[in-house]
């Protein structure tokens, strides 16, 4: 797991490459604290920052080849490296090297660009063919791995976070406003679009060719579903469920190969604990577990955490967070995220990577995935209650089952079957709707754009996040089982954009600890995607399938517990108490009105609103998230990044 940077000017020479690179890998030091290195020649240039897991005395990066025509610069793991080296030196491979990164190499010599479909692992990398001037780049099928890139003067730059593109001279972080709507309406940008105007990010499951003035970027893999219609191979549930369990042991083995200690951490979910006890049965008595626990209740899981720790005996730490702790490191968390986000949650997973790494741990388990994959969230449940209810409009019974999927909603309790209904949305018109399962989401999540200000809300006129979101999805969609249908937008859009990128990746980097995740092992995938649904959301009760495959290895009373989703507080984290002096500055009138984002009047009234302790919704809670985290996303990358082009002049 590390960071890397790079350029290709292809059609000249560049020049001061070395000078450049350090400083683009410099930006990026905390994604591999242990080593660095540069590459350069007449017309590319590698940079690396290593955090070094395997290979430890002989990895090092950027790697070239025996014969010195290919460069390496590489994020990321290859799990199934053990199994690819066999295959390769039976092929007659000679290796230097125990590294992972050097199995790449060698694929690349025997298969080209499709080598990309042999590996097995989370990965982001740019290799230089020299002798065809082909530069490759690379990100792993689920989006593990992040990977930016841009063109500035014929030359393109790429680099795993943006702000190692900001060092380079005349590259600004600019905003791109139909970024930042489609933030507040799904949660997350489309990609290639990112929060920063002309930087792009590469799309899970594609490779790009740069060959020099041809840029092609192509898919290597696509997340498939069976049509709707298709026949089923008859298999019992317990068939499935042993096939399930075998294939997610073999993930959770390949991703405990490691030259340092790996730890895991445990949520109290079912999840965490499935990928816990796996690993704690392949490497009895040296897994150690770590958990983040809350000072309210609303959002505390020590109980169930404490429960799986007994149950496999590790070694544990648990880290208890306050709302003060959000708001101490929140602009530290946007830093790092690189772009606004819309809830706090994120932000004690940054305090939980640290933790993991003040332990000696640079490599962590953990249970994201398993959500997406096996149908998990409630969002699943809705839709499929949602469709129940629109078979029989007029009923009056079945818009109550809303008030049993959100317990910890209180605000729904009290309301009527017919407010239920036209909130949650009934009509049998939306049916065909190809995001009908997220419109609540989307729609519920967009009405903070009413905090937008005039301006920037006369730039966005005519503009619909969710159809750009729609017109970009499969043929093969509309032939797919509704539930089918909202497992891939979940799996294709949030999960890469939101929950990969602001929860996992970026917040365990930040303090150079590589989180792995059995549950995206693309085998395990693929395999649940050919489960029939009802296995996988039996009634309503979600990942039945999965339940029934750990149900030996996970104790009872955490395997029937409700689904509870991971959050933390959100808006109170910033008013209760003493205020930051930041949290006052990013949501001043004066703030507010000089970036021109919010109406600055509106967003007075909000902050005043929550200041004063009047209860929080779901859309006060994210608009105020969203609001301060763009606030002090703009200041940290655009207001710096003009003020630092006005110096250079």
């Amino acid at each position: 797991m590390c960071g890397i940077a790079g350029y290709f000017a292809s059609d000249g020479v560049y020049q001061n490459g070395h000078s450049l690179l350090g400083s683009m890998v410099g930006e990026i030091a905390h994604r591999g604290p242990d080593e660095n290195g540069i590459y350069v020649d007449q017309h590319a240039g590698l940079g690396h920052r290593r955090l070094s897991i395997v290979g430890l005395g002989d990895g090092q990066q950027p790697m070239t080849n025996a014969a010195g025509n290919l460069v390496i610069s590489y994020n990321g793991e290859a799990f199934n490296y053990v199994e690819l080296r066999d295959d390769l030196i039976a092929q007659g491979h000679v290796f230097r090297t125990t590294s992972d990164t050097e199995v790449i190499l060698h694929l690349y010599e025997e298969m080209g660009p499709d080598c990309v479909k042999k590996i097995n692992g989370d990965f982001a990398f740019a290799l230089w063919d020299k002798k065809r001037r082909r530069m490759m780049l690379a990100r792993d099928r689920m989006g593990v791995r992040p990977l930016f890139y841009t063109w500035y003067n014929g030359t393109i730059f790429f680099a795993s976070e943006a702000k190692s593109l900001l060092t380079v001279p005349g590259i600004e972080g600019d905003i791109d406003t139909y970024a930042l709507d489609q933030i507040f309406t799904l949660w997350a940008p489309i990609t290639p679009r990112t929060i920063f105007k002309n930087i792009f990010e590469l799309q899970p499951a594609h490779s790009m060719l740069v060959e020099g003035e041809v840029c092609k970027t192509v898919p290597y893999w696509n997340l498939q579903y069976p049509d709707r219609d298709s026949a089923s191979p008859a298999r019992s549930e317990d068939d499935v469920a042993e096939e399930l369990l075998h294939l997610l042991t073999d993930a959770t083995r390949i991703r405990l190969r490691a030259d340092v200690p790996v730890g895991s951490y445990l949520s109290g979910g079912l999840d965490s604990s499935a990928v816990s006890a796996i690993a704690a049965k392949i490497a009895p008595n040296r897994l150690r577990t770590f958990s983040i626990g809350f000072d309210s209740a609303e959002h505390d899981e020590t109980s169930f955490q404490m429960e799986m720790v007994e149950s496999l005996g590790t070694n544990h730490s648990t880290l208890i967070c306050s709302g003060n702790d959000i708001a101490n490191i929140f602009p530290a968390v946007i830093t790092h995220a690189e772009r606004p986000i819309l809830r706090t949650a994120p932000a004690p997973l940054y305090l939980l990577s640290n933790l993991a790494k003040s332990e000696g741990y640079k490599v962590v388990l953990t249970g994201e995935g398993a959500d997406e994959v096996f149908a998990g969230y409630d969002i699943f449940r809705e839709a499929k209650v949602r469709r129940f209810c629109a078979s029989q409009p007029n009923s009056r019974v079945r818009p109550n089952l809303f008030k049993k999927l959100y317990p910890y909603l209180n605000s729904l309790k009290q309301q009527s079957p017919e407010y239920l209904a036209a909130f949650f949305g009934t009509a049998a018109d939306d049916l065909g709707d190809p995001l009908h399962s997220h419109r609540p989401r989307f729609r519920g999540t967009a009405a903070t754009k009413m905090f937008f200000s005039q301006e920037l809300q006369t730039a966005l006129k005519g503009y619909d996040a969710t159809e750009d979101l729609a017109s970009g999805l499969p043929i093969d969609f509309a032939r797919w089982h509704p539930l089918h249908q909202a497992q891939y937008l979940e799996t294709s859009l949030l999960l890469p954009g939101y929950i990969l990128n602001c929860q996992s990746d970026r917040m365990a980097m930040a303090h150079g600890v590589e989180g792995r995740f059995p549950f995206l092992d693309h085998r395990l995938v693929e395999f649940a995607s050919r489960i029939p649904v009802g296995m996988k959301l039996k009634g309503l009760a979600e990942k039945h399938i999965l339940k029934r495959a750990v149900r030996n290895l996970v104790p009872q009373n955490i395997t029937a517990r409700p689904k509870q989703p991971y959050r933390a507080p959100d808006s109170r984290s910033f008013v209760r108490g003493a205020i930051p002096d930041y949290v006052r500055e990013s949501m001043s009138v004066a703030a507010v009105s000089d970036i021109g984002l919010f109406n600055p009047v509106a967003v007075s009234k909000l902050f005043e609103k929550c200041a004063h302790g009047i209860h929080a919704g779901y859309r006060d809670d994210s608009a105020f998230v969203g609001i301060l985290s763009t606030q002090i996303w703009h200041q940290t990358f655009t207001t710096q990044s003009q003020q630092h082009a006005v110096a250079a002049e």
